[in-house]
């Protein structure tokens, strides 16, 4: 429900609005010759941010060429920077995450060519903020502090109270309000030196969304009070629709739902004449959350519909995840499972692809809830068994949160006694009866801070007791699921029923191996646990990738991984689906390595190979049982990854002749190859056409 402001998240810093005057002026000035280079860039920057870029991205991306031509004419890189930062923007507003990095870093070049501090950091800052976006919080926190770094070597606060306020809302995000309030409070105190009111305003609805979200109410109100102040009188509407929905968020979260949804509806209003999609998407959003708490399903369903639509147009998937979700809960609730069942499902698939771990619950729990009411058990048991293992990584961050909101509680307290002081001090004429007053006042502190930890611990162990009478209901479920966490589904039924399972022999199966390039040289520069740690984390990666296309890991060797597409069951798309995988492991691995670069850790580069042929599977072992593939599509498929190149996706002429008149790919040939074992072969690399 929270909705933070993400300041300097996009290299700009003035009103998202302008009249129609001021942008006809900011236009003139860029037509005008005698300007001086860098007042008729900044003017064209204006110029194409305020008009278009949350209204029109697409048409920014167009216009802004105009600064690359003028780039080239006047000899003036600078303009080239600042086209790609507003390309790199527009497809921000677009979600497409790998585009706007595209477009940062090519901005990034050019300032660290120039030697310019302020612009290396500005860019950096927006490539921060794209791995926030992208789930990176890690790589994110890294980028921002260099980012500060350079800021306060050039004297830049305001660039440096942007990345406070950024930095803040990295362990916002993780529930650590102790370090975000200190990198808010640092923010403003810079932006009260150079009286920046714009970040002021974002940093105090910061500081009320962590108020809000420890349910301190009335301070929380104070805060977004005080930043709708300072938004109305600087006329930023964005800034005031932000204030606007947090204060609905407050009135929603205390069940008061007719002042929620006066707070709701203004703040829509004005999301819509800015035009900013994804801000429209959560506001339709909320009111149509409000809606379903008050059992009003026929609104609800209206404004998640429309929130999801507008999502699904923007590639919005964190917006269209939370839309489908609620959509499914409520057809599951009207015992229409059939349409429960198909938008939860595709609600989670979104919710996993983000790693939305609070969205995978609720889209876990309408599915096994909705399984269970259509009577089919053993799908019912899948996504308990998934809603358990969410549970337990939840219960981990709880943990965690738990002891951030003691501290938050500790801050609160010191606070509470400052203010008391404060009060005592301009008082002074009735020391006698404020002492006393203070004295009382001390007492209730003690007595409400002995109170929390005993509720804590309350809390803590009626916590521990609903999950162990969980943990003992859902066993025996779970004790007949654990096949499927080690077979396909149709071997582990076939094992179930008749104590074995027959090798079966499969005609189009298409093999994916991986390898990892420099996997020697990382091992020496980390330690065991370090590179176990690695290791894991993109095998991990790769699983979840695996079980969004529908395709079956096998095993891994090492550093190896091995999967297969088309089997247990045949599809007609399993080819396909095995390239996509194999693009989007790349795709995992090269974001991964930037991470890694970035905070300046070694970082694996790797090789795919495919090959589509016949194999043989079955299950080998009797204890330690696994499945297996055997034959010699096995050896070929392994031969096109040894004989790949990093980076790259390289398949066999037969899974070349299967896809190649697939408009989807892009498919260059690499001739005839020499491969260990089979002499020269016929290999082709193949990328998503764009």
């Amino acid at each position: 429900m929270k909705k933070l402001l993400l300041a300097f998240i996009i290299y700009h810093s003035a009103s998202i609005i302008g009249t129609a005057q001021n942008l006809d002026s900011l236009y003139r000035v860029w037509q005008d010759n005698s300007r001086h280079d860098s007042v008729r860039v900044v003017a064209y920057k204006d110029y194409l941010w305020k008009r278009f870029l949350f209204s029109n991205p697409d048409t920014v991306i167009i216009l802004a060429e105009a600064l690359h031509t003028y780039a080239k004419n006047q000899n003036y890189p600078k303009a080239a920077a600042t086209a790609f930062v507003l390309q790199g923007s527009a497809y921000w507003t677009k979600a497409n995450y790998t585009k706007a990095l595209e477009n940062f870093q090519k901005s990034l070049v050019i300032f660290e060519k120039l030697g310019d501090n302020v612009g290396i950091a500005k860019n950096l800052n927006n490539i921060g903020a794209i791995y926030t976006e992208q789930g990176n919080r890690l790589g994110a926190l890294a980028i921002f502090e260099k980012a500060l770094v350079l800021n306060e070597q050039s004297g830049n606060k305001q660039g440096a109270a942007g990345n406070l306020t950024n930095i803040g809302l990295i362990y916002h995000e993780q529930d650590n309000y102790p370090r975000a309030l200190q990198y808010y409070q640092r923010s403003i105190k810079i932006c009260e030196e150079i009286g920046n009111e714009t970040v002021i305003a974002a940093n105090l609805n910061n500081i009320g969304s962590i108020y809000q979200e420890q349910a301190y109410y009335p301070r929380a109100f104070e805060y977004f009070e005080n930043a709708l102040a300072i938004n109305q009188k600087l006329g930023d509407k964005q800034g005031v629709a932000n204030c606007l929905n947090n204060i609905g968020n407050s009135y929603n979260e205390q069940g008061k739902y007719t002042r929620a949804l006066e707070f709701y509806q203004k703040g829509l209003a004005i999301d819509e004449e800015i035009g900013n999609k994804r801000i429209i998407v959560s506001s339709l959003n909320n009111i149509g959350a409000l809606h379903k708490n008050q059992g009003n399903y026929p609104r609800a369903l209206e404004y998640f519909t429309k929130a999801m639509a507008i999502a699904e147009e923007n590639a919005d998937k964190q917006g269209t995840s939370t839309s489908l979700i609620h959509i499914g809960e409520i057809y599951q609730k009207q015992g229409n499972h059939s349409l429960a069942q198909d938008y939860c499902q595709k609600g989670l698939e979104l919710a996993q692809e983000k790693g939305i771990l609070k969205k995978q619950r609720a889209a876990c729990q309408c599915l096994y809830d909705t399984y269970k009411a259509m009577g089919k058990g053993n799908q019912a048991l899948l996504y308990l068994e998934k809603l358990n293992l969410i549970e337990d990584s939840l219960q981990s961050e709880e943990t965690t949160k738990k002891l951030q909101q003691m501290e938050f509680a500790k801050l609160m307290l010191q606070d509470s006694i400052a203010k008391a002081e404060e009060t005592r001090l301009v008082q002074e004429a009735h020391q006698t009866e404020v002492r006393q007053k203070n004295q009382t006042r001390n007492i209730s502190f003690g007595i409400g801070g002995l109170i929390l930890l005993l509720a804590a611990g309350l809390y803590t162990r009626l916590r521990y007791v609903r999950k162990s009478k969980a943990t003992l209901q859902v066993e025996k479920d779970r004790s007949e699921n654990l096949l499927l966490n080690i077979l396909p589904e149709e071997i582990a039924q076939e094992l179930k029923l008749h104590g074995k399972a027959q090798a079966r022999d499969f005609d189009l199966v298409s093999i994916l191996f991986t390898d990892f390039k420099g996997f020697t040289e990382a091992s020496a520069k980390l330690t065991a646990t370090d590179l176990v740690h690695e290791i894991n984390h993109c095998f991990e990666g790769f699983d979840a990738i695996m079980e969004k296309y529908g395709i079956e890991k096998i095993k891994t060797i090492g550093d190896a991984y091995m999967a297969a597409g088309g089997l247990p069951v045949p599809t007609d798309d399993s080819v396909k689906n095995t390239v996509l995988a194999a693009l989007e492991m790349q795709a995992f691995i090269y974001a991964r390595k930037m991470t890694q670069d970035a905070a300046g850790r070694p970082a694996f580069e790797m090789r795919v190979g495919i090959h589509t042929g016949p194999v043989v599977a079955g299950i080998v072992g009797v204890k330690k049982f696994q499945y297996d593939i055997w034959g010699d599509t096995v050896n070929t498929a392994s031969r096109m990854e040894s004989s790949g190149e990093v980076g790259k996706v390289n398949i066999s002429q037969t899974t070349y002749e299967i896809l190649k008149n697939d408009s989807d790919f892009v498919f260059t040939s690499r001739g005839k190859i020499e491969a260990k074992g089979k002499g020269e072969v016929e290999m082709w690399f193949v990328e998503l056409r764009n």
